[in-house]
């Protein structure tokens, strides 16, 4: 992992400008006023003297798609900004776009094979495979090397990915109301909406179809019991006190239940 670590810093280095850096705004525009004087002096001597270890250590950019848990229609685009812990885990934070205003939506934990599969039967169902993202060419690592980006993508079809959206900015346009949403990952052909994926690719003039067939020599690992729980009419969500209806529709499957898990409230 270290070598494919410079390998990715490298590839960033050289080409993320050109290669679909700053091409996707926002999907939202936030209240409040424009920053002042002040406050931009202190943001700029922020900026200057504070060292952030924890961003710097965000190396790699992935570009994907995402769904609410319990709603297959309701699905966006997810810009994921990561850093690569160890050898088996890797923490991404997540955005509506790739500019300098791009709103934080979410956070994403990716795990091993191994890791996940030391999970206890409950927590493996917050949890979703990557092996149709990585072969159907919906996930892509914009702006760097073809080789390098294969090698994350060999590296990443075996993993499993826990996601919490915390600004639904398909639902809310100005804030981040409501609760965290569980995410998922799409595991079929079909199931993304393919104008969004059309859309994202014309933006990083990128064909996704083109990125399978690449792809097509990847092996395509067994996705380990208890993931993808959505599929086997077992639907975890948090309910939503604001009564955000997130996403159009729920999904057709008339064996999906949802299920709130168990929340720690404090005594009255």
């Amino acid at each position: 992992m270290k070598a494919l670590t410079a390998m990715l810093c490298a590839g960033l280095a050289m080409g993320l400008a050109a290669c679909g850096a700053r091409n996707t705004a926002s999907n939202v525009e936030a209240p409040g006023a424009p920053a002042g004087v002040s406050t931009r002096v202190l943001d700029a001597g922020a900026d200057a003297l504070q060292a952030r270890p924890p961003i710097a250590a965000l190396n790699a950019y992935l570009d994907g798609f995402h769904f609410y848990n319990g709603n297959l229609r309701g699905q966006m685009e997810a810009h994921h900004y990561c850093a690569i812990v160890n050898e088996e885990l890797i923490q991404c934070v997540i955005y509506d776009g790739n500019v300098k205003d791009a709103k934080l939506m979410g956070v994403e934990y990716i795990v091993s094979a191994r890791l996940y599969e030391g999970l206890p039967a409950a927590e493996k169902a917050l949890w979703h495979s990557h092996v149709h993202e990585v072969k159907s060419g919906q996930l892509i690592a914009p702006g760097i090397p073809a080789v390098a980006e294969k090698a994350l993508m060999q590296k990443l079809v075996a993993t499993y990915g826990k996601t919490w959206h915390t600004w639904h900015t398909d639902v809310h346009k100005t804030l981040p109301l409501g609760v965290p949403q569980l995410m998922m990952g799409f595991t079929n052909d079909g199931q993304a909406d393919a104008a969004m994926v059309a859309a994202r690719d014309r933006r990083f003039r990128i064909d996704s179809a083109e990125k399978r067939r690449q792809r097509a020599d990847i092996p395509a690992p067994a996705i380990m019991d208890g993931a993808d729980a959505w599929q086997h009419g077992t639907t975890i969500q948090l309910a939503d006190p604001t009564g955000t209806q997130h996403g159009s529709s729920s999904l057709p499957s008339p064996s999906t239940h949802t299920a709130e898990p168990a929340i720690s409230r404090p005594a009255r």
